[in-house]
């Protein structure tokens, strides 16, 4: 069976923004950016623990639909629900921290991947 464009357009995003996810996190980590390690460490442990899940899931996710193994449905809700809750959230953090820029790209990542999401049809079997 020959994989759709939509399929393959959320498969794409969906590794792309995995692997963002993952790769922002590590840098912020190196850079020693992240001064909520020291403020509230209990706090922020837990969220990258959430935001590394979320990147897990849709990196997987994403390979999955390229290998086009069965049973991908529910990790690619699972991810896709985990993306959606980032990206709602995540633009506040930005914003509180007068970063504009980052917080109008994940506004712009919601609207794209919501338009992904209503594009997917039923009967596109993921």
């Amino acid at each position: 069976m020959r994989m759709s464009s939509r399929l393959k357009i959320s498969g794409i995003f969906q590794l792309v923004c995995g692997g963002g996810i993952i790769a922002i996190w590590i840098i912020s980590l190196l850079q020693g950016s992240i001064p909520e390690l020291k403020t509230e460490p209990v706090r922020i442990a837990m969220h990258l623990m959430a935001e590394a899940a979320t990147g897990a899931s849709l990196f997987a996710s994403g390979v999955y639909i390229y290998l086009r193994r069965e049973k991908c449905n529910a990790l690619f809700y699972l991810s896709s629900g985990a993306l959606l809750y980032t990206l709602i959230i995540s633009p506040g953090y930005f914003t509180q921290k007068g970063q504009w820029g980052i917080a109008a790209l994940f506004l712009i990542l919601l609207v794209i991947y919501v338009a992904i999401l209503a594009a997917q049809r039923a009967d596109d079997p993921i």
